[in-house]
């Protein structure tokens, strides 16, 4: 696969997000219960998402993940019960997407990393991967995921 990193100067976010630990079995569970509370608690705001869901990894230990499921929003909401409110900051970030099933995700994140290297840049932040589809819409082989990093010179 054929793979374009991009560097990009990103905008503030406000999110909708939960956090949550467990192990990468458990992934598609929390997801998915986390993204139905946290739409729950948007139409109890009265607002709508302002683009599509995330998870963002704070660490790779498949064990323990430390993970992040969220929304963007268009403004900042206050947080309600377990449902937690912040901006992700603006920065530089490093992104690629990639197309095909989340266990090939892998490769897309070395070529990310390889990047970074070659272009003397370090991560600075959580992996955030933005789901542009899911499995119960489309086959594997036609998911699309952007992977973002934040990044900042060595």
């Amino acid at each position: 696969m054929k793979y374009s990193v991009k560097k990009v100067d990103s905008k503030a976010q406000p999110v909708a997000y939960m956090r949550k630990r467990c192990d990468v079995a458990e992934m598609p569970r929390i997801i998915g219960e986390s993204y139905s509370r946290i739409m729950g608690f948007l139409v109890e705001e009265g607002e709508q998402p302002a683009g599509i869901p995330y998870t963002a990894y704070y660490n790779m230990d498949m064990k323990d993940l430390d993970v992040e499921m969220g929304f963007p929003t268009m403004r900042l909401l206050d947080s309600k019960g377990d449902v937690m409110c912040r901006t992700i900051p603006e920065g530089l970030q490093a992104e690629l997407m990639h197309e095909g099933p989340y266990s090939s995700m892998s490769a897309s994140y070395i070529e990310l990393d390889k990047w970074m290297q070659d272009n003397g840049y370090e991560r600075c932040g959580p992996a955030y991967e933005y789901y542009f589809n899911s499995p119960q819409e489309v086959e594997e082989a036609e998911l699309l995921t952007k992977i973002v990093i934040p990044i900042r010179k060595k």
